[in-house]
C-alpha cells in the first residue's frame, strides 16, 4: 500500500511540471502570422530577465479575463542554457497557465529582423498582432500598467 501512495505521489508530482514546446523559427513566424480571429499577443521573455519576470502576471490576467486575445509567451533561455528544465520548473512555479513555447535558435542575430526589422534583441519585448487586418505593434522594454490595454485598443480599430 505504501508503494502504491508513493507511486501515486510520484506521478502527481511529475504531471504538475508545466511543459512548453519548443518550436524553430519558422514555427513562430507561422504562428505570428497564421490568420485568426483573436489577436495574437506575444511576449519575449527569459527566466533570468528581473523585467520580464516581473510584467507576466499581466499576461496571465490577460489570457484569464480576455477570450479575444491569444497570449504566448515565448522564453528566450534555449540560447544561454539548451536545457528546457529551468523554463519548465519556472512555469510550474509560477503556475502560468498561457501558452508557452522556447525558442530554440541559438543566434538571436539570425531571426530578430524577423520577429521586427526594429528589434534590438532587449527583453522583455511584446507584440501584439491583428492578423485580419495587418496591423502590428511592438514595444521592447518592460510594459507599465495599462500600455498592453494601449496597445491591444491600438491593432484592434
Amino acid at each position: 500500500m505504501k508503494l502504491l501512495s508513493t507511486l501515486a505521489f510520484l506521478f502527481f508530482y511529475v504531471m504538475s511540471f508545466a511543459q512548453a514546446d519548443q518550436i524553430k523559427l519558422k514555427d513562430l513566424q507561422q504562428l505570428i502570422s497564421e490568420p485568426s480571429d483573436h489577436l495574437q499577443v506575444i511576449n519575449f521573455w527569459a527566466t533570468w530577465c528581473a523585467p520580464c519576470v516581473k510584467e507576466i502576471p499581466m499576461f496571465e490576467r490577460l489570457n484569464k479575463e480576455n477570450d479575444k486575445v491569444d497570449v504566448t509567451l515565448v522564453s528566450m533561455d534555449y540560447d544561454l542554457d539548451q536545457n528546457p528544465e529551468k523554463v519548465y520548473r519556472f512555469i510550474s512555479r509560477k503556475n502560468i497557465k498561457s501558452k508557452v513555447l522556447i525558442l530554440a535558435e541559438t543566434n538571436p542575430n539570425n531571426w530578430m529582423n524577423k520577429i521586427d526589422k526594429n528589434w534590438s534583441g532587449g527583453l522583455p519585448s511584446t507584440l501584439v498582432i491583428n492578423t485580419k487586418s495587418g496591423k502590428r505593434k511592438f514595444i521592447q522594454r518592460e510594459l507599465q500598467e495599462g500600455e498592453l490595454q494601449e496597445m491591444i485598443e491600438e491593432v484592434n480599430n
